[in-house]
């Protein structure tokens, strides 16, 4: 197996190295971690210690997994150490600022000889990956040498099942070998288990994003932001966050107009992917919108005019940021990303709106709307509407929010049953007979 997925893996890399090679010439941060990605570089563990690998795609992941990473620490012997990987800069960047007490580095490529150094390396005693992220190679490996593996937050889509029921006989064996997975909804661990994850390994334990939100809009990081924006107890504040195009577009000809009626409306954009930052400064310009982008400040200027839209184009502040607004319309929903995360916003009381298309949270979407928490915008020329309406309502605006943060409290509680899932998987001397199967 291992070598016909390397033969498979070469091929892809070869008709997709002129877009590689293009790539890494012109844009440094797709040459980052390239020893660890093909060789399998990581860092050599202590063989007598407790070994734990948790891996992150990218920002997302880091920041729900920091909060897991956190309370298994605290949980898990002395003598232990902690590895995390992410598959993005932007993910690597922010595990080095939110994991100072861990070793940090990046997921190795799935070809047998990368996979096999970093495990030599790495001597794990489980390996915890966030949400689906299947390697078969790696799985098989870690199988081959006994090493536990897990996955958390696990949940599965309608279109993700459709396309792995596809395939339904390659991923049977790949997901029989995981020895936990806690699966965020019963819908997903069902679908988990159809396409081969093990009955009696496979737990609801719910969302950790419940978990992983502060719900404290006076909390630091938020009250710095609050002073540096020169945000008043008068103002409202609206943040468009993990924006895609024309996301910021749709909410700025909305502001603009409401602006107009309500003088102390302030406006702050998100995009998702940094990538972007320039390109949504340039499109505040040429609306003749004065921008002020965060990475510019040091210090909080004297006044910020309240005609100005803050453009917050750095890494890893949108979590706190969200604890500013007083309506939050979350990204992502109004395009084919299939939405982003809303709960941080709900969970510290602002009135929610998204898109239709929330494929991506259905089951956080259906929880929401049952419990009249938030506001789907059925198109992009309503946005308007459902913004006045919060704006001319104080009552509802509040009572919204307020069922926002209702639900996140009451759905709280996933950490501490994913945390005692893995401390189960981790005592059972697995490290011995790994070494010796090795």
């Amino acid at each position: 197996m291992p070598w016909l997925l390397n033969i498979a893996y070469l091929g892809l890399l070869v008709l997709l190295s002129p877009a590689i090679v293009w790539r890494m010439a012109w844009r440094a941060r797709y040459r980052r971690g390239l020893r660890q990605k093909l060789f399998g570089n990581l860092p050599h563990m202590a063989a007598e210690e407790l070994v734990v690998w948790f891996h992150a795609v990218s920002v997302g992941e880091v920041l729900q997994l920091q909060h897991v990473v956190a309370r298994f620490c605290d949980a898990a012997p002395k003598r232990r150490r902690i590895l995390i990987t992410t598959s993005t800069d932007t993910g690597y960047d922010l595990a080095v600022q939110r994991f100072p007490g861990c070793h940090v580095s990046w997921f190795p490529l799935d070809f047998s000889w990368a996979v096999n150094r970093a495990l030599d390396r790495v001597q794990p005693d489980l390996v915890v990956l966030m949400e689906l992220e299947f390697w078969p190679g790696f799985l098989h490996t870690c199988h081959r040498r006994r090493i536990k593996t897990a996955v958390i937050n696990a949940r599965m889509s309608d279109r993700s099942f459709r396309w792995y029921s596809q395939v339904r006989w390659l991923m049977r064996p790949l997901l029989n070998q995981i020895s936990v997975v806690a699966a965020q909804s019963k819908e997903s661990a069902v679908r988990l288990t159809a396409l081969g994850t093990r009955p009696e390994c496979t737990v609801v334990t719910g969302s950790v994003k419940f978990d992983g939100v502060t719900t404290d809009p006076s909390n630091t990081a938020t009250a710095a932001l609050r002073d540096l924006f020169r945000i008043e107890a008068s103002d409202l504040v609206i943040i468009a966050g993990s924006t895609q195009s024309p996301e910021e577009e749709m909410v700025l000809k909305a502001w603009q107009k409401l602006h107009r009626g309500y003088p102390h409306l302030r406006l702050i954009v998100v995009p998702r992917h940094r990538e972007r930052f320039d390109a949504v400064a340039s499109l505040l310009v040429r609306n003749n919108v004065r921008c002020l982008r965060r990475s510019t400040l040091n210090e909080a200027p004297p006044t910020i005019s309240k005609d100005t839209v803050i453009l917050l184009d750095t890494i890893g502040e949108l979590s706190a940021c969200w604890g500013l607004a007083d309506i939050a319309l979350v990204g992502g929903s109004f395009g084919s990303r299939g939405g982003q995360n809303m709960l941080e916003p709900a969970a510290f009381g602002a009135a929610v709106l998204f898109g239709r298309h929330t494929w991506n949270f259905r089951d956080i979407v259906r929880l929401l709307l049952s419990q009249q928490a938030a506001i789907e915008v059925p198109a992009e020329n309503q946005l308007e509407t459902h913004l006045r309406r919060l704006l001319e309502d104080n009552d509802f605006r509040t009572q919204l929010g307020l069922a926002a943060r209702r639900v996140v409290l009451m759905q709280q509680g996933a950490i501490q049953h994913t945390v005692q899932l893995l401390l189960t998987a981790t005592a059972v001397g697995c490290n011995e007979s790994r070494r010796t199967a090795a």
